[in-house]
């Protein structure tokens, strides 16, 4: 089935930014929609951003627009989050997330298939 690997995370100060990745094994996630979501200890997760089956099709939360941007890059089989103007209300743990199923739909749905481990973002001056 297919896996999933985060990377990028780190400690940074307020306005700086990081680019988080998640890449895929066994299978091309061209062919999969891919969320990214965040979560801290003791909140409820939330979705953050969204790219389709096709890259035309990206979402953003109102809180995170103007400042992250999502992508991929299909010869590495790699979703990015860059995050820029990070700040104390970005919670700490990103968690992308896969399906075959395009659910960058407007919906905002948590029911993807794959997840990958979870990435530390720590924002402090």
């Amino acid at each position: 089935q297919l896996k999933l690997v985060q990377s990028g995370g780190g400690l940074v100060q307020p306005g700086e930014s990081l680019t988080l990745s998640c890449t895929g094994f066994i299978f091309n996630l061209d062919h999969f929609s891919i969320g990214w979501f965040r979560q801290a200890p003791g909140k409820e997760r939330e979705a953050v951003s969204c790219i389709g089956t096709t890259d035309d099709i990206t979402d953003y939360k109102d809180f995170v627009k103007g400042r992250f941007t999502i992508s991929r890059d299909n010869a590495q089989n790699t979703v990015y989050l860059q995050m820029n103007g990070l700040n104390d209300d970005d919670l700490p743990v990103y968690y992308c997330a896969s399906d075959v199923l395009d659910w960058c739909d407007g919906g905002w749905s948590e029911e993807y298939d794959y997840w990958g481990q979870g990435t530390q973002v720590t924002v402090s001056s």
